[in-house]
């Protein structure tokens, strides 16, 4: 198990990282704690580069995912001290004919993953090592991204001449804007995480070997919330950045896609403010816990935005 219940998260995921390779064979795995589904790329001897064998499988275990009653939220990491360096370039060497490296190219999906398409529960990326070419495209995928501080990002893929097919040309720009996203797809320099925080590339930056566990606990301050108000927000954001063909129409589907379920969903929160919960600062009534670590250090990076 990478996650049990007892115990720092941060000193597990560091220490599993020191540790052989419990799946040799396994080129994707998957974990479940509590709501929090770990997947997990698993081709350390490569830095994780993606075959096309390798990105079915990862497309098949995110789908699972999404259909699990019980997930909320995904942590996509990679095992052995990378995050992802990209397609396996050996593969498409080995390619005889053309025919062949078009139709890996044209997997309805998308090569490394399922890049081609929305994910429809929040999924965030834990960044270690390498996390280059078509990997920096799967952590475009996810929604958030937790990088180390000793991690490298970029387009790398630029040197060798191979394009940018799963989704990095259109998701960039969304996030760093036009102008910045050019500068890393055309001169496919690297990246630190300093400059990627600045620029809104990656959200959190953290110390060399607690990019699973704080990715982790970042996935737990979403998964504490109630979901189905946080599926339709999100949705609305994404279909207001890529979908919509005007402002109207992105307000007209944000206001269409409420629920009797999502009402239902929020009157339950309404009536715990009418007790009295969280209103004014209150929480008179309501028995209090102890934060863990990981939710006082997400309380307090949200203080300071």
């Amino acid at each position: 198990m990478y996650l049990q219940q007892n115990g720092s998260i941060v000193a597990r995921s560091l220490a599993f990282e020191q540790m052989a390779n419990p799946y040799p064979e396994e080129p994707i795995v998957v974990e479940k704690e509590n709501n929090i589904t770990l997947i997990g790329i698993n081709r350390p001897k490569v830095r994780n580069a993606i075959d096309s064998i390798t990105g079915r499988k990862l497309s098949a275990a995110i789908a699972e995912f999404e259909n699990d009653p019980k997930a909320d939220v995904g942590v996509l990491h990679g095992i052995g001290g990378s995050f992802c360096s990209g397609y396996d370039l050996s593969e498409l060497a080995g390619q005889q004919e053309p025919q062949q490296a078009l139709s890996i190219v044209h997997h309805p999906e998308g090569v490394m993953g399922p890049t081609r398409r929305m994910i429809r529960k929040p999924l965030v990326c834990a960044i270690t090592g390498y996390c280059v070419a078509g990997g920096l495209e799967l952590a475009l995928m996810c929604d958030l991204r937790v990088m180390e501080e000793n991690a490298v990002l970029g387009f790398l893929n630029r040197r060798f001449g191979v394009p940018l097919i799963d989704g990095g040309t259109v998701r960039l720009p969304a996030l760093i804007g036009l102008s910045r996203a050019l500068d890393l797809i055309l001169t496919g320099r690297t990246v630190t995480a300093k400059e990627a925080l600045d620029i809104g590339l990656v959200n959190r930056v953290v110390a060399v070997g607690a990019g699973l566990g704080q990715a982790y606990n970042l996935a737990m301050s979403i998964a504490k919330y109630p979901q189905l108000c946080i599926r339709h927000d999100r949705d609305a954001a994404y279909y207001g950045t890529f979908s919509a063909e005007s402002f109207e129409q992105a307000l007209e589907r944000e206001a269409a896609n409420v629920t009797v379920e999502l009402l239902q969903e929020a009157k339950e929160g309404a009536d715990k403010f009418r007790q009295g919960i969280g209103r004014g600062g209150s929480f008179s009534g309501i028995k209090e816990r102890k934060l863990p670590d990981w939710e006082r250090a997400e309380m307090k990076h949200e203080s300071k935005l």
